[in-house]
């Protein structure tokens, strides 16, 4: 007769919060709030933002990394392993992004919250076909309406662009450098309109 093996009831108090927390976005199928996880795990939001930096720290040189966006985290692969996890799911390779897609990309990742109208000012061109690819191709998302006339649709990058370009967050896009040295940040205020973006910003 095998001998029966006693798991202690208080096991999983062992378990670090850090180790909780890379269980819990192991599982969830989209990026959660450290208030979510904090609610889960009975502890303070602050506790849960220190240990997700330890896990940052923790990641580094690893082949997946934490991953924040709009202050949601989610565990991503880091993008040196793309080629090989896309043979290992025998993924066909991510159709090229066009000049005219990598524009509107880059208007939009520096400049989000973004309408329409605007990017269409920016560019100097209608941007309409292009947002619909890049909404289908689910680097773009809408997230909500412009309090403008009209109300229209205001558009902000995804979680899916930051794993796209191999980014843990918008924050690590590099700051443009403008003419007569204005200096532009990713999501600040909109620019003049009828301004060239440099679409090399973003590159496959």
């Amino acid at each position: 007769m095998s001998e029966e093996i006693n798991i202690p009831s208080n096991l999983s108090q062992k378990l670090s919060l850090e180790a909780k927390i890379e269980a819990l976005l192991f599982v969830s199928p989209r990026a959660v709030t450290a208030g979510k996880m904090a609610e889960v795990l009975k502890v303070t939001p602050r506790e849960v933002e220190k240990a997700l930096r330890n896990l940052e720290i923790l990641f580094k040189n690893r082949g997946i990394h934490l991953q924040k966006n709009r202050g949601r985290y989610q565990l991503t692969t880091v993008p040196e392993t793309s080629q090989i996890v896309e043979d290992f799911l025998n993924l066909e390779v991510t159709t090229r992004l066009t000049k005219a897609s990598l524009e509107t990309l880059a208007i939009i990742a520096y400049q989000q919250p973004i309408t329409r109208p605007m990017i269409d000012s920016i560019r100097g061109v209608n941007s309409d076909s292009v947002i619909k690819t890049l909404l289908s191709k689910g680097l773009i998302e809408e997230t909500g309406r412009s309090e403008r006339p009209g109300r229209p649709i205001l558009y902000t990058t995804s979680p899916e662009f930051l794993q796209h370009f191999g980014l843990s967050s918008i924050t690590d896009l590099p700051t443009l450098t403008l003419p007569y040295n204005r200096k532009i940040k990713p999501g600040s205020a909109p620019i003049q309109p009828k301004l060239t973006m440099d679409a090399k910003i973003l590159k496959e």
